[in-house]
């Protein structure tokens, strides 16, 4: 029983250590749109597992991501805006020079985001997980457009105006962190018994239901921890851009972390990552193309869809040892050889 928790607190002061070594290697070796692309790299990869969790391990069709994320986001910025001088203060810092009160703000931050998130999944997520296929569809993409028309209309978070201002707190390592975090709880939990029971409900939902699953509760609880993981992705993506407009979380930002999941493969953490740092980059590498970006990225999509319609990587994980063997088969022994 020793040994495993060695390991893994080895293995988390390792990944620790790597991130922090990258944080200070980085900016010497690439520019700032680069970075750029690796922080949001990062957190559309939170949002792909998270929705992946639903969508992909639960069976569920989840149309109003967004939405949570808005919500993260949102409430992020509000906070450090209005509390955070005082916290600030408390600690003997400023918010011109706030120091180590950066890293207890964005924690404190990325707690009220996802919490936020989690509560308004929670809510979302009892009344309307009862529907199934496409009207929990139609249910969620309705419900994450009432979330992003509410907050346009609050003033006290800019309204049409946008929330700016907002400090800015988000690093590659806290990025990055976020990201192994978001992995682990979301890998460990579709391995634990309740994830069997979420397999279950993805499966076959009245046979599940028979054998004494909750499924509702269990689809809930999937919507929840979903959610709470797009608010912390919002709250990270609130402290990096400094500005959040309601038109950043429409229903096309729900979309596009569909067909992240989609395309990595329903069921696939593997999968998620992979689309979502691809489809991340692709607009980008086609940018030179200028007017025909965006017609031959949809192409590329429809392509990909057409030559591997499971997904990059199907409902599974790739098996590192399968493809070794692959890539270096071993040779069959000769007739008759020796040892």
């Amino acid at each position: 029983m020793r040994r495993p928790f060695v390991l893994r607190a080895a293995l988390t002061v390792g990944l620790l250590g790597l991130l922090l070594v990258l944080e200070k290697v980085f900016p010497h070796l690439i520019n700032q749109y680069a970075a750029r692309l690796m922080i949001l790299s990062g957190i559309n990869i939170m949002l792909a597992v998270s929705l992946n969790l639903i969508n992909g391990f639960t069976g569920q069709f989840s149309l109003g991501h967004a939405g949570f994320m808005a919500i993260g986001g949102y409430t992020s910025g509000y906070f450090a805006i209005t509390a955070g001088p005082r916290v600030l203060s408390a600690l003997g810092a400023t918010p011109t020079d706030p120091g180590a009160g950066a890293a207890l703000m964005l924690v404190l931050g990325l707690l009220i985001g996802g919490g936020a998130a989690a509560l308004a999944g929670l809510l979302i997520g009892i009344p309307t997980l009862r529907l199934r296929g496409d009207y929990l569809a139609i249910a969620t993409l309705g419900l994450g457009e009432i979330i992003r028309v509410v907050i346009l209309n609050i003033e006290a978070v800019g309204g049409a105006r946008g929330l700016n201002n907002i400090p800015s707190y988000t690093s590659f390592f806290w990025v990055y962190l976020m990201v192994a975090l978001t992995i682990v709880v979301n890998w460990n939990l579709v391995r634990s018994r309740h994830g069997r029971a979420l397999l279950a409900v993805r499966e076959d939902e009245v046979a599940a239901e028979s054998l004494g699953v909750p499924t509702t509760r269990y689809k809930v609880l999937a919507f929840t921890v979903g959610a709470a993981f797009a608010g912390m992705a919002g709250s990270l993506f609130a402290h990096y851009l400094r500005y959040l407009n309601t038109n950043s979380f429409s229903f096309l930002k729900s979309f596009e972390v569909v067909i992240m999941v989609v395309l990595g493969g329903m069921g696939s953490i593997t999968g998620s990552v992979s689309a979502a740092i691809l489809l991340t980059l692709l607009p980008e590498f086609l940018r030179p193309i200028k007017a025909y970006r965006m017609v031959i990225y949809a192409l590329l999509l429809v392509l990909l869809m057409l030559l591997r319609p499971q997904g990059i990587f199907g409902a599974g994980e790739p098996n590192p040892r399968a493809l070794l063997r692959r890539l270096w088969p071993r040779r069959a022994p000769a007739p008759g050889g020796g040892s």
